[in-house]
């Protein structure tokens, strides 16, 4: 990816955006190749996600992905990463963000250093002072400004449903056109986008402008045999017995009626869990001395040890 910067007076600034050593992966050709190329990194995806990334990629659209928390929508931002051996760019939304932390900022304790160096040296010409100080080394980038200027890269923005509605336009602009503008230094486009990936755990409705500008997937807990898949390839040394087990018990903890279902996060988490402890295989009363690691409301830890465990582990062991 290049980067131009042209300056109020229409002057060409330093240009090149940054490239990344080792970064040489080829785009896959077709919806096929990403799925497989995706498995080989270790993050399993059906049809339409996979469809739906090779888009993005051959279209240069952000990917919005939404569904409840665990269900590996900040992992896909990763996974396209490694597969494209490109660095991973995040950007964390919380309410408040602007767009200065999300964009740029100045290093105002590196100008002031500057500034005073410069006076003691005995600089007086006030225009010379102050392009020193706007100069692109004290210009910090945060996030979004990294990734333009990064090629190649993936973008991931995570939580954006936590961001404000003002963030949110900002957003919708900077993905339209992927330039920004410095005032002190013009403005930087981005030749050829970032790849980008946009989260949300549904908290609050995002905008539908911001949702036409991108490849919508919803991300739903996955099938029994898919999710006994994913855990057996995130933690090959874990028995398949016991990722078998832990894959049941979170299916029907997923039919009940908790204040935080667990996701296929969570899933991993309890059978790393129970590896650490040198388990196995799972039985009722391990897997209630474990239950921390998989839900996390006294509720919903109340509820399970209400429901008999061994009856599901015993269904799961005669193939039902």
């Amino acid at each position: 990816m290049s980067e131009t910067a042209t300056g109020p007076a229409g002057e060409a600034g330093d240009g090149g955006a940054r490239r990344v050593a080792g970064a040489t992966a080829v785009l896959p050709r077709g919806p096929d190749e990403v799925r497989r190329r995706l498995e080989e990194v270790g993050y399993l995806v059906d049809e339409g996600l996979a469809t739906a990334c090779f888009l993005a990629l051959r279209l240069h659209r952000p990917v919005f992905c939404e569904g409840d928390a665990g269900v590996g929508k900040t992992s896909l931002a990763g996974a396209l990463a490694r597969m494209l051996e490109a660095p991973l760019i995040r950007l964390q939304c919380y309410e408040g963000i602007d767009a200065s932390q999300a964009l740029y900022d100045w290093d105002f304790p590196r100008q002031l250093l500057h500034l005073r160096a410069s006076e003691a040296a005995g600089v007086t010409d006030v225009d010379r002072l102050e392009a020193e100080l706007y100069d692109r080394r004290f210009l910090v980038e945060r996030p979004l400004l990294q990734a333009l200027r990064t090629q190649p890269s993936v973008l991931l923005v995570d939580e954006v449903d936590r961001a404000d509605d003002e963030f949110e336009a900002f957003l919708l602009e900077l993905l339209s056109e992927y330039s920004v503008t410095v005032p002190e230094l013009g403005t930087l486009r981005a030749e050829t986008p970032p790849v980008v990936v946009l989260t949300s755990n549904r908290t609050r409705e995002v905008h539908d402008a911001l949702k036409r500008r991108c490849l919508y997937h919803w991300f739903d807990h996955p099938a029994f045999a898919r999710e006994l898949a994913i855990v057996r390839s995130r933690l090959p040394a874990v028995s398949a017995r016991l990722a078998e087990q832990v894959t049941a018990l979170v299916q029907a903890l997923r039919s009940e009626e908790l204040v935080k279902p667990p996701g296929v996060a969570e899933t991993i988490d309890w059978a790393e869990a129970l590896d650490a402890l040198g388990a196995t295989e799972l039985d009722a009363e391990l897997a209630v001395a474990t239950l921390g690691s998989v839900l996390k409301y006294r509720e919903d830890t109340e509820r399970a040890r209400s429901m008999d465990l061994s009856a599901i582990l015993a269904l799961r062991a005669a193939g039902a």
